[in-house]
């Protein structure tokens, strides 16, 4: 029985056609597909006629090898603003360390980085010179006039307002001065024989003390700071503070004539009237070296600022470098066949200046001292008394009242010869007792007899300064922390040489030292023993108890030291002797049954 639907209810709607079961326009022939091109929608409605092209030939990619040759290494591309050579030499830092002799990987990569860190700064040192826009300028004369005619009232009219106001003379009455620069050259000390004292800012003309001390003044010195200074008076060596307040009495330093100051290693180097050569070390107030150097009174002494050594002239035309750790000498040079009257050292340590009383001026290259012979010599009419060399090599020499300046200090020549002239000179109004190069300014400092002299002299000094080094304009903070950062990177005294590059290498033994060491193993003496016994209570102990007991102490340790001391010696054999040289043959090692072995027999006496 089957149901009838309704007749009130709507009839069912067929059901929609999937998409495989629609039959497609495109089915022809049987089932074959023909292909259909979708164009994009601009061309869809368009009526025009299609020209075709022809389609070109692919051309058909090379193959690839299946063994590849081995890779080129690329060429370094050139860099866009490249480096003169002559900028990088002058900021290079030495030689590349090579990584064949590292063991270990970790220590090789590690030294490559450093390498090229080392590399990236020396590039952007070269690069900085670009932001110094300051330039050493020079004196240049007429057609028919020299430098030398120049007066400094003449310059002084010349210059800017600025210029002109560092040229002044100080009349002062308790002369002969002595006078130093700080070492930004700021500030000036002057000290008179007669026992004046004055500290002050010669820039702005400010006066930071003036006092007389009541006795003969040999010399003054600047320390680290400009707030403090030493004065060698008549006996002793006093230290003061930028107010004049005395800080310290050195008795150990007597009757010094000549102070001088090793910034880098906070030295104050000092020469007396015996003969003896003192180091005081001002940072923590001991002297490193004390002893006799035998040249009598020393009046000539300077350092080498390039490697802290002491270079003292005498009277036999010597000149000898002293280390405050080596009481000999460590090198000796003649300059002069007669005695000597005035020395220098150039500000890079470079070349050494002597003066002698054969009116004659020499210039000698400190770094090859093996060559006995001066790089240039300066023939003058009278002996020079006082020596001097600028930051940009100028030579300055005084002649009693009449002082002379060298533009080079290697071009040679002098007042004597007649055949180069000098840059510039000048009469002083009295006897001329010291002279100085102002650093970072072209200011000649000049102390008389009857005061003191600030002469101009353009293209002496270093045009652009450091303000890491040397700072002429720095705060009381920046002062602060600049003696801090010095202090923390200071050199010890014992590594002042003659190299300063000799602690990069090796200390390796030479063959006669090893054969010393040897020879010295056959006549060792056993060290002596000091022993301390315990103090023990009454009737613990006796003294021949005790001295039963350091006697049995002794003996042991002289046994070990003998039983020592054989071994050493049977190495040192076994290493000489060669199974070529050897006699005999090798003994066997010896064993407990060896004593039932036959006896060789006797060799028969005939």
């Amino acid at each position: 029985m089957t149901k009838t639907a309704p007749k009130g209810r709507p009839k069912a709607k067929t059901p929609y056609k999937r998409y495989f079961e629609v039959e497609k326009d495109t089915e022809k022939d049987g089932g074959g597909l023909e292909h259909v091109k979708v164009m994009s929608k601009k061309r869809q409605n368009f009526t025009g006629d299609f020209v075709r092209m022809h389609n070109k030939p692919k051309k058909p990619r090379p193959q690839k090898a299946l063994a590849k040759a081995k890779q080129e290494e690329p060429e370094p591309k050139p860099k866009r603003n490249p480096i003169p050579e002559e900028l990088l030499k002058k900021y290079s830092r030495g030689e590349q360390v090579q990584p064949k002799g590292v063991k270990t990987r970790h220590f090789k990569e590690q030294q490559t980085r450093k390498e090229v860190y080392l590399e990236y700064a020396t590039e952007q040192a070269a690069r900085t010179e670009l932001l110094l826009q300051e330039t050493a300028g020079q004196l240049e004369a007429d057609e028919g006039e020299t430098t030398a005619e120049y007066r400094q009232s003449q310059i002084a009219d010349n210059v800017d307002l600025q210029s002109s106001a560092k040229h002044f003379n100080l009349n002062m009455e308790f002369g002969p001065y002595q006078m130093r620069y700080t070492k930004n050259g700021r500030h000036l000390l002057l000290g008179g024989r007669r026992g004046h004292v004055a500290a002050f800012d010669w820039v702005t003309k400010r006066l930071h003390c003036e006092f007389n001390a009541m006795e003969s003044i040999e010399d003054v010195q600047w320390l680290h700071v400009p707030t403090m200074y030493a004065v060698a008076q008549k006996s002793w060596v006093y230290f003061y503070d930028k107010k004049g307040t005395e800080l310290h009495c050195i008795k150990r330093l007597n009757r010094v004539n000549r102070l001088d100051f090793l910034p880098y290693h906070f030295l104050l180097a000092a020469g007396n009237s015996a003969g003896y050569a003192s180091w005081l070390d001002v940072s923590i107030g001991e002297l490193v070296g004390n002893f006799n150097t035998g040249l009598g009174d020393i009046r000539l002494m300077r350092h080498n600022p390039r490697n802290g050594v002491l270079c003292i002239g005498g009277g036999r035309g010597v000149v000898s470098m002293w280390s405050p750790k080596v009481r000999e000498p460590l090198a000796k040079l003649l300059c002069h066949s007669t005695a000597m009257t005035a020395l220098a050292v150039d500000p890079k340590g470079q070349h050494l200046v002597t003066a002698g009383l054969d009116r004659a001026v020499k210039v000698w290259d400190i770094r090859m001292l093996v060559h006995d012979k001066p790089l240039t010599h300066f023939q003058l009419r009278l002996p020079a008394n006082e020596l001097d060399v600028s930051q940009r090599g100028m030579l300055a020499l005084s002649q009693g009242t009449y002082l002379e300046t060298y533009s080079d200090l290697l071009s040679g020549g002098g007042s004597g010869d007649g055949q180069r002239l000098p840059y510039i000179r000048q009469r002083c109004d009295a006897f001329v007792h010291g002279l100085r190069f102002c650093p970072y300014e072209d200011v000649l400092g000049v102390a008389t007899a009857k005061g003191f002299q600030s002469l101009l002299v353009p293209g002496s000094g270093e045009p652009n300064f450091d303000a890491l080094e040397d700072n002429p304009y720095e705060t009381s903070k920046q002062r602060r922390e600049h003696e801090v950062h010095s202090l923390l990177e200071k050199i010890p005294p014992e590594l002042i040489t003659l190299d300063p590059h000799e602690i990069t290498g090796v200390d390796a033994p030479t063959l006669q030292e090893k054969i010393d060491a040897k020879r010295k193993l056959f006549h060792v003496k056993a060290p002596r023993i000091n022993m301390k016994t315990r103090h023990k209570m009454k009737g613990r102990g006796g003294t021949a108890k005790a001295a039963r007991n350091k006697q049995i102490v002794k003996d042991a340790k002289r046994k070990e030291f003998i039983a020592e001391v054989r071994e050493a010696k049977k190495d040192l054999i076994k290493q000489h002797t060669t199974k070529e040289g050897a006699k005999g043959k090798a003994r066997a090692p010896r064993s407990v049954l060896d004593r039932f072995r036959p006896k060789p027999p006797k060799k028969q006496k005939t």
